[in-house]
């Protein structure tokens, strides 16, 4: 069966594959059993930038995952770069493990984008999401009404590259890939407050990019 992979981590997999040969050569040299090591790391590689299917969810008016990982904050605060109202903010942290494929939330238009240099706290650490490097989409979407939500792609002690494949005036499906964060990271959803209807996840639930319904839209 093909593993399906991003284009984006074509050039990890094929300078990892290079390094995988010449140390498998290496350590060959020493002890036979010793390449096993480099062929792991090469796998690895592979297993971190695939791009698996996604069922994206039917219905209207769903807010879908924007990556996968576990939901590690639920917060009411005061969103001021771009929804600029009360908000309900969705923090998802992503282990290496996960698949690192960003998914567009809900269907709208790119109105806004803003990169932002910083530190590189670990993804998981609440500092990490106004101190670390980060790149933000703000969507203006028109169903059932116009508002706005806002993504956070957010780089971790070992993410240090994020991809955006989207600009402004580009118009996103739910669920849409729009991007990747290379090796570990945090992915922050913000949506007004007087427009979420109902939570369907709660604290350290595991979701899936595109798949798993966040909330629904009053």
């Amino acid at each position: 069966m093909k593993l399906p992979i991003t284009k984006h981590g074509l050039k990890e997999i094929g300078l990892m594959a290079i390094i995988a040969a010449i140390l498998g050569w290496l350590l060959g040299q020493w002890h036979p059993g010793l390449i096993t090591i480099p062929a792991a790391l090469f796998l690895f590689a592979l297993y971190f930038f695939r791009d698996p299917h996604r069922v994206i969810p039917d219905g209207a008016n769903l807010v879908v995952a924007p990556a996968d990982g576990r939901i590690i904050e639920i917060t009411d605060v005061q969103e001021d770069k771009f929804i600029r109202q009360p908000s309900v903010k969705i923090a998802i942290f992503l282990s290496v493990f996960n698949v690192h494929i960003n998914r567009s939330p809900y269907a709208g238009q790119v109105v806004w984008t803003e990169y932002q240099k910083g530190k590189f706290f670990v993804a998981s650490d609440p500092r990490a999401s106004e101190a670390n490097e980060r790149n933000s989409i703000g969507l203006l979407c028109n169903t059932p009404s116009s508002f706005k939500i806002l993504v956070h792609q957010i780089a971790g002690i070992i993410a240090q590259r994020i991809v955006c494949s989207c600009n402004r005036n580009d118009r996103l499906n739910r669920g849409e890939k729009f991007g990747l964060i290379k090796f570990g990271s945090r992915t922050e959803l913000y949506i007004p407050k007087d427009k979420v209807k109902e939570l369907t996840i709660k604290l350290n639930d595991r979701v899936k990019g595109g798949e798993t319904i966040l909330c629904h839209i009053k």
